[in-house]
């Protein structure tokens, strides 16, 4: 793998693609930097060696307008403050004053460039666009794990103009090196979790992690469609009807690999969808009807508990419970607490996808585990073993 480590940037302007698709206030103000927090040792490393930075990124969905919207001007300020330097800024990311400003730009110095996006030209892949921009500098850099998916013009495309000059950053190593570290090389036992709302949406990363895994547990609703295929009662709880026959066949492929799969025994049930319903424990297979599936139960908590202490290596992907609603978070939080506790007893844990990552953030369990993926859906199809466009335009 070629990072940035490879290159002295001595003299050099380093094109780097950031991804600072960061959650704003309503008065514009970032709310989250961790993205930001994330690229820092490389742009660090490039600063160093006496080379100079070019930042560029998308922020939000402005479809090829213009918009004060989702100005990166509106993110300066945090960006100097968390890189703890001063940052220019280009209000277009091509044109004459892009041109002029990179040219200008000397050892030492970063230089922002506006909104990728505000060029519909960027989503499409377009090979012009990526060549204008491909013009700033001497060395392409990739930094942007959350857009590694994408084949667009920054993430893929431009790695063509650098054939010799073309690096990983430092955060998309550790994220392809966790990814690797489950799937790849993972100490055994390896267990995956996988929770969230529906089967569907987790089948290939199912199929595809299944060869490397010796446990799987499945909570959230998503398990429901399997308890339902299992013949059990599962009242008004989420279920995928469409799925039972899947749900079967992925028990049996999992059977086939002696992987070990672990359903919840009980769960926390409600009769609404809300924090203020009704509740009671009961066992999975037996939900009145009217009655919803919430959250895991104190036996499915012990079970989980017991898997976990028990594993190596560790993936989480997807709550098991309806965290959101404080009534309905302790078994997600006693997830939370297991796997940091077999984190600290020396297992490696990572935590990728949006809810999983989510939880993790609110409730302080972040520093608790070995790695918390920045990129929901880059992660998502690298555990399904697709090559990622951004990935494999640098190794190329």
């Amino acid at each position: 793998m070629k990072t940035v480590n490879d290159f002295n940037f001595k003299d050099k302007k380093a094109l780097v693609r950031v991804d600072f698709n960061v959650p704003q206030s309503a008065d514009l103000k970032v709310t989250d930097n961790t993205r930001i927090q994330a690229v820092k040792p490389t742009i660090d490393k490039i600063l160093n060696d006496g080379g100079s930075v070019i930042l560029m990124t998308h922020l939000g969905r402005p479809k090829g307008k213009v918009t004060e919207e989702f100005s990166l001007k509106n993110i300066v300020g945090e960006i100097e403050t968390v890189l703890g330097r001063t940052v220019k800024f280009c209000a277009d990311c091509i044109g004459h004053e892009a041109t002029e400003m990179t040219s200008d730009l000397q050892p030492g110095e970063i230089l922002l460039l506006e909104n990728l996006r505000f060029y519909n030209e960027e989503e499409k892949g377009d090979k012009e666009f990526a060549e204008k921009l491909a013009k700033y500098a001497d060395a392409y850099v990739n930094d942007a794990f959350g857009t590694a998916h994408r084949a667009h013009a920054s993430t893929a495309i431009i790695a063509e103009y650098f054939p010799e000059t073309k690096f990983f950053g430092l955060l998309m190593a550790k994220e392809l090196e966790a990814v690797e570290k489950v799937l790849g090389n993972g100490e055994k036992p390896v267990t995956a979790i996988l929770g969230g709302s529906k089967v569907s949406t987790k089948i290939t990363i199912i199929e595809n992690i299944l060869p490397a895994i010796d446990n799987l547990i499945i909570g959230g609703g998503m398990s429901f469609t399997f308890i339902r295929a299992l013949g059990g009662h599962i009242g008004n709880s989420l279920l995928e009807e469409d799925k039972l026959t899947l749900a079967l066949e992925i028990l049996e492929k999992a059977k086939a690999k002696n992987v070990k799969v672990f359903l919840p025994t009980d769960a926390v049930i409600a009769d609404e969808f809300s924090n203020d319903a009704d509740r009671r424990e009961v066992d999975i297979y037996d939900i009145p009807e009217g009655w919803m599936g919430m959250d895991a139960g104190s036996k499915s908590r012990v079970l989980f508990h017991d898997v976990i202490m028990n594993s190596r290596t560790i993936l989480w992907n997807g709550p098991i419970g309806v965290f959101e609603m404080p009534n309905f978070a302790a078994g997600t939080i006693a997830l939370g607490d297991s796997i940091a506790e077999s984190t600290e007893l020396g297992a490696f844990s990572l935590v990728g996808g949006g809810d999983s990552v989510a939880f993790v953030k609110q409730f302080g369990y972040d520093d608790k585990v070995s790695y918390v993926s920045t990129g929901g859906g880059a992660m998502l199809e690298s555990l399904e073993g697709k090559e990622l466009p951004g990935v494999k335009a640098i190794n190329s």
